[in-house]
C-alpha cells in the first residue's frame, strides 16, 4: 500500500509549525508575500505625483498610468496568492486524497511559472519606463525600491516554480510505484491462507462405511 504522496504521508498527522515554518518552499513563499508588499504598497503610496500647479496625478515611471497599474495589480494577485498556497501547504499533510493533492501541486506549479513570467515583465517594464524618466519631483528611492523588489520577485517565484515542479515529480513516482495488489504478490499471506485450507481440511466422522453399519438387519427366527 502507498503510504505516501506528493511528499507527506498519506495518514495525516499532527501540524507542527516550527516544522512547517523552517521548510525552504515555505521560507520563500513568504519572501514572495513580502516583496509582493514592497511593490504595490510602494506604489499605492509614493508612486503616483503631481506637477506644480497641476491636480492630475501621473505615475512616476515617466508619467506612464499602466505602469504602475500593472506593478499594483501583479503585486496584489501574487499577495493574494501567496495567502492562499501558504493556507493549502499547511494544510496539504492533513489531505489523505491523492488525486486532490496532484490537483494543488499542479495548480501551484503552473500559476509559479506564469507569475514568474510576469514579475519579469513588470520588471523590464519598469526599469525601461525609469531609464527614460525625467521629472525631479520622483522620489528616486521609491522607484528603485520597486524595480528592485520586481527582481527579486522573478527570482522568488521561479525557485517555487522549481519547488513545485520537484514535488510533482517525487509525487508521480510515489503514486506510480506505491501501491501493489494484495492478490497478484506472492509475498502475501493472504493467498497462502487460502491455499491451506485445503490441507488442514479433515474427513468428516460420518463417512459412508459408518453408515453402513447402521443399516437395517432382518431379525432371526
Amino acid at each position: 500500500m502507498e503510504t505516501s504522496a506528493y511528499g507527506a504521508s498519506l495518514a495525516g498527522g499532527a501540524f507542527d509549525l516550527w516544522s512547517f515554518l523552517r521548510r525552504p518552499q515555505t521560507i520563500v513563499r513568504l519572501l514572495s508575500w513580502l516583496f509582493s508588499i514592497v511593490v504595490f504598497a510602494t506604489i499605492l503610496s509614493e508612486g503616483y505625483m503631481n506637477d506644480e500647479h497641476v491636480d492630475v496625478t501621473k505615475c512616476m515611471f515617466n508619467k506612464n498610468d499602466g505602469a504602475c497599474s500593472y506593478g499594483i495589480g501583479i503585486g496584489i494577485l501574487a499577495f493574494l496568492a501567496c495567502v492562499v498556497f501558504f493556507v493549502l501547504d499547511a494544510y496539504f499533510p492533513q489531505i489523505s486524497n491523492a488525486n486532490e493533492r496532484k490537483y494543488i501541486v499542479l495548480g501551484d506549479l503552473g500559476f509559479s511559472g506564469v507569475w514568474t513570467f510576469l514579475w519579469f515583465v513588470c520588471f523590464c517594464f519598469l526599469a525601461n519606463q525609469w531609464s527614460h524618466t525625467t521629472q525631479t519631483a520622483v522620489i528616486a528611492d521609491a522607484a528603485r525600491a520597486v524595480v528592485t523588489f520586481s527582481f527579486f520577485s522573478t527570482g522568488t517565484w521561479a525557485v517555487l516554480t522549481v519547488f513545485a515542479f520537484q514535488r510533482y515529480r517525487q509525487g508521480m513516482g510515489e503514486v506510480g510505484v506505491g501501491y501493489n495488489d494484495p492478490a497478484g504478490d506472492p509475498t502475501s499471506p493472504y493467498p497462502s491462507a487460502y491455499a491451506g485450507a485445503p490441507e488442514s481440511y479433515q474427513q468428516s466422522p460420518f463417512t459412508a462405511s459408518s453408515a453402513g453399519q447402521g443399516a437395517y438387519q432382518p431379525p432371526d427366527y
